[in-house]
């Protein structure tokens, strides 16, 4: 387990799939994330599943110092051999947006993965139209690489992802060490 002073990160487990099914049918969540259908138990059950199997995911429950599950963080596609991750966070309680809590998992999780993975590199695509997930990867120091432009198709409507990234000896400076 990984803790902040707001935040602790666990491993997501099979009792918190109810919630992340309530969430996932938000449209207000799910806005900025890459779901473009509603999710079932069921649905939500066999990808757990999949996940679970999967050397290349890893996926944790964000839950506040007082034990309130609020969201999930977690890293896809990762590459061993080229010691690189994609991460994903969300918070789905909505009234605990603003907070500082995503900062402070996101630097959980670099730490997680730097120390704990041994990556050199993190990166996560978000789409250019969700200012809150910018401010708070440059608020950690990520870079922003480019622009992947019309890279998400949802609603209607083509999306411009930014992908940002940040390497391990960027992260490990005196302030984060």
């Amino acid at each position: 387990m990984y803790q902040g002073s707001k935040v602790a990160l666990k491993p997501l487990e099979r009792k918190h799939l109810p919630k992340c099914v309530e969430w996932f049918n938000d449209p207000d969540i799910t806005e900025n994330l890459s779901f473009f259908e509603p999710i079932g138990l069921e649905g939500e059950q066999r990808w757990y599943e999949a996940m679970v199997k999967d050397a290349a995911v890893k996926v944790y429950a964000i839950e506040t110092i007082e034990g309130e599950y609020i969201g999930n963080v977690g890293f896809h596609d990762i590459d061993l051999h080229n010691r690189k991750a994609e991460l994903g966070i969300f918070i789905g309680e909505q009234t605990l947006w603003d907070r500082g809590l995503g900062t402070e998992t996101i630097n959980l999780a670099l730490n997680m993965a730097f120390k704990g993975l041994n990556l050199n590199k993190v990166y996560v695509k978000t789409f250019s139209r969700n200012k809150r997930a910018q401010t708070c990867f440059e608020k950690v120091h990520f870079i922003k690489e480019g622009i992947l432009r019309e890279d998400f198709f949802k609603n209607g409507e083509y999306i411009d992802c930014i992908v940002y990234s940040i390497l391990a000896r960027e992260y490990f400076t005196d302030e984060n060490q």
